[in-house]
């Protein structure tokens, strides 16, 4: 997949992301936000973390976003389109986006950075293992961007689990 957005059209989408993520946290849930968008700029899906209210643990917005998305459309569409996240997809959602099909990733906060802001917590057992590493396993080349405007990104969650 050829990336011929510039970098500015990628901060746009993930500044989304930023939005879903605090939508999701005035709602009780985690700080983290997805979006699908397709080949011509166009979102057609957003998903906020899906953790509350059932303390769902696999209910990160990446994962419950490619769910859905794969039952909406077909991994031949799905290939040309871009899912934009907050955080790098951990080892679970890039598995997820890998069996939906989608073809390029980008994201702010990379999993390291998360792990050393949320500790040992709980809710979010952070997996250090970079999503291109999972990609890499697999079958077919899925386009990794990230972390991108990383700073930004880290904000929601330096503040979001030092109080939780």
């Amino acid at each position: 997949m050829k990336d011929d957005r510039t970098l500015s059209e990628h901060e746009y989408f993930l500044r989304k992301t930023f939005e879903v993520a605090e939508r999701a946290q005035m709602a009780g849930n985690h700080p983290f936000g997805a979006i699908l968008v397709s080949p011509d700029g166009e979102v057609l899906m957003e998903q906020e973390n899906a953790f509350q209210p059932l303390q769902d643990m696999t209910g990160h917005a990446e994962r419950v976003l490619m769910t859905r998305a794969s039952q909406a459309y077909r991994p031949q569409f799905l290939a040309e389109c871009t899912m934009y996240t907050s955080a790098e997809p951990c080892a679970m959602c890039s598995g997820a986006v890998y069996w939906a099909g989608v073809g390029r990733v980008v994201y702010g906060l990379d999993e390291s950075r998360l792990k050393q802001i949320t500790g040992n917590h709980d809710e979010n057992p952070t997996l250090d293992l970079p999503c291109r590493t999972v990609f890499e396993a697999g079958q077919r080349a899925i386009e990794v961007i990230g972390p991108l405007l990383a700073d930004e990104a880290a904000k929601q969650h330096e503040t979001f689990w030092q109080k939780s």
